[in-house]
């Protein structure tokens, strides 16, 4: 990872970066069809080749920026909780804004590599454990923002994905509603399917704001969308 302030976002000049090398040997399920389609889209997708070079785990450290960029939650100095955290682009993005007056604190199932500036638990965000560690890592600051860029494995069933994804966001609102300083935010993923409109109500009646956003850096095909709730009324 590149210093505070020291990563450029992509832009126009992305166009003009060298290709990251991609190769049969990153593609999972060696020479398969579905292997050749992962590296045709890896190959094709300026915002895998940008990560690389930018020092970031992953493309999506892109999508936050691009959200932050438009509703301007993270600033020098907050305290972030990041729920399912690795493999760590977003724990990155975070601990670049907020800088070294801020905090950035991090938590998932998977194990996460060190992030400077970032303190990290692997373990489950509603395991009491893993909370009472939080709330200690955190060292007695408030928390101002909460981050969920959490998906289920999906099982190609479109239904089913949806359902998850919304169990999973109505955990980290939850984790969100008991953690959050009055005016805080709390940014969640979830997937187009029908039932979000009824989780975004919800969040309106715990924020002054709520709002759908889909990043540039998010595949058109995807069907995930961000909602970016801002304004907490503890």
């Amino acid at each position: 990872m590149k210093g505070h302030g020291g990563h450029r976002g992509i832009g126009g000049a992305a166009s003009s970066r060298r290709r990251a090398a991609v190769t049969l040997h990153d593609a999972p399920g060696g020479r398969s069809e579905a292997s050749r389609r992962w590296l045709r889209r890896q190959l094709n997708d300026p915002y895998v080749a940008a990560a690389r070079e930018s020092g970031f785990r992953s493309r999506a450290a892109f999508k936050l920026e691009q959200l932050n960029q438009k509703f301007r939650f993270l600033k020098p100095g907050l305290a972030v909780v990041d729920l399912g955290s690795a493999p760590g682009g977003w724990s990155q993005v975070a601990a670049q804004t907020v800088g070294p007056s801020g905090c950035v604190v991090a938590c998932d199932l998977l194990p996460m590599d060190p992030v400077p500036h970032v303190l990290f638990r692997q373990g489950d965000f509603t395991d009491e454990a893993t909370d009472v560690w939080v709330r200690e890592a955190l060292a007695g600051r408030a928390v101002d923002v909460v981050l969920s860029d959490m998906a289920p494995a999906t099982t190609g069933h479109p239904s089913v994905d949806h359902a998850r994804i919304l169990t999973l966001a109505e955990r980290a609102l939850a984790f969100a509603s008991a953690t959050l300083a009055p005016g805080g935010a709390f940014v969640t993923k979830l997937f187009q399917g029908g039932g979000e409109q009824a989780f975004v109500t919800l969040l309106r009646t715990h924020f002054q704001t709520a709002r759908y956003a889909k990043p540039a850096a998010s595949r058109s095909e995807s069907s995930e969308v961000y909602i970016v709730a801002q304004g907490f009324r503890a």
